[in-house]
């Protein structure tokens, strides 16, 4: 990390507790109290009690007051175990930055011990990500996006009732609320208790970078034809080479915007073939539910609209294919709540391509070096320009893994499956917003 970065590290604020904040510990931003606390309390198994109501105040004074809800919050907050070294000792099992994303249920069981039990049987190696992998990244030792979180069983839907499940979403039905494995990280303004941050002004170089990273960008509207006349019935072969029309250009967008990228002629030609073709599904999908989000949830819903699937395809729905739609339509909302500007965008598109955890990389060092960069950067930008949104940061930052996620899970959808899968999420998340 350079001089710059260093000085915007010494003005952060710890997320637990709001206490000067040292640098990056175990994926989130905090002070060397809740770094150490954290890593005593997972290697030497602690198990906790709260006599309160599990919602003790957590401050630079009030944090050793209750280590039950000071262990809470770190997990809480995105703080990776697995992360920790199996032997102790300083320095994490891998260097990746960015917060993880636990379910509910697990944080239970971390709490009550339960994990713990469940762990002592077998090695670390086996029960958590790699040194070549980023539990921030969501990427596994195979490069391909992790689960964020494990789908309760107790919510799984039968395949005879796709149907069903289908004809509700694209008829108007609303989604329903069994959507629980994105648990509590959309949710940090009512968790974190930390104050507004004072005014400040942007430190002159993030305004540089940002700069230059907005103008790499092709921000004019898609060129692909999307209209369609009135009463028209479009076939799912017509909607699937639409689709396929607009998957060329967007990736060809993304193929033109690496060569402008500020730092393009410092990577080696193996280094951003490598990360492009690993990362080009992620970019398109963040890009289409950002920047070009009025053309795809309008044009493009609009021609879905005209397009009918017969019960025989409604039938054959994959589970893949209904754990995205779920997914992608509660993280339009998302993004729709967040309304994610020109700079914000630009910055979270170079983090997810700047992933030092993808396997054949040449240098892994220079490539963490950027994507911390930018992490300051865009931190810097979202706490400058947002200030009266704390927590907006952290929560554009966990929409990262989870777009990981879904595109590693739609190389699973069965190619004929796609017109349904864009249609039922088109609809749901048109009808959301009007």
């Amino acid at each position: 990390m350079d001089t710059w970065e260093d000085d915007r590290a010494d003005q952060r604020t710890c997320l637990i507790c709001g206490d000067r904040a040292t640098g990056l510990h175990y994926g989130i931003i905090s002070c060397e109290g809740c770094k150490g606390f954290f890593k005593r309390s997972i290697c030497n198994k602690r198990v906790y009690r709260c006599s309160r109501d599990k919602n003790c105040e957590m401050s630079r004074k009030q944090r050793n007051r209750c280590q039950y809800c000071r262990l809470l919050k770190c997990l809480q907050m995105g703080m990776n175990r697995k992360a920790i070294r199996e032997d102790g000792m300083p320095g994490g099992r891998n260097k990746s930055i960015g917060p993880v994303q636990i379910s509910d249920e697990e944080i239970e069981r971390i709490m009550t011990g339960q994990e713990f039990e469940e762990e002592t049987s077998m090695p670390w190696s086996n029960i958590g990500d790699s040194d070549h992998s980023s539990p921030g990244n969501g990427v596994s030792e195979a490069n391909q996006p992790s689960p964020v979180s494990t789908l309760s069983s107790s919510r799984s839907l039968e395949m005879n009732g796709y149907s069903t499940a289908l004809r509700d979403q694209y008829i108007g039905t609303q989604l329903s609320s069994h959507y629980q494995y994105l648990p509590h990280i959309f949710n940090y303004a009512a968790q974190s208790g930390l104050l507004p941050p004072k005014s400040r002004s942007l430190d002159p170089q993030s305004q540089t970078l940002i700069t230059q990273l907005v103008a790499a960008e092709d921000l004019e509207p898609l060129g692909t034809p999307m209209l369609i006349e009135e009463g028209y019935k479009v076939t799912q072969a017509e909607l699937f080479a639409l689709l396929c029309r607009l998957a060329d250009e967007l990736l060809f967008r993304q193929i033109a915007w690496i060569k402008k990228l500020p730092f393009f002629l410092e990577l080696s030609i193996k280094d951003y073939t490598c990360l492009l073709s690993s990362t080009w599904q992620e970019l398109i999908l963040l890009a289409c539910l950002t920047v070009y989000s009025t053309q795809i949830f309008g044009d493009l819903a609009n021609v879905t609209s005209k397009y009918s699937p017969s019960d025989e395809e409604l039938q054959r729905f994959s589970e893949d294919g209904m754990e995205v739609m779920e997914r992608l339509i509660y993280l339009f909302r998302k993004f729709h709540q967040l309304k994610v500007s020109n700079e914000e965008y630009a910055c979270m598109k170079a983090i997810n391509f700047l992933n030092q955890d993808i396997q054949g990389l040449t240098n892994v060092s220079q490539l963490e070096q950027l994507n911390k960069r930018y992490w300051y950067v865009c931190q810097d930008y979202t706490e400058f320009k947002y200030s009266h949104q704390p927590n907006r940061f952290p929560e554009l930052m966990m929409c990262l893994p989870e777009i990981r996620y879904i595109a590693g899970k739609m190389v699973n959808v069965p190619l004929e499956q796609l017109p349904l899968l864009f249609k039922a999420v088109l609809h749901s998340c048109k009808s959301s917003i009007n």
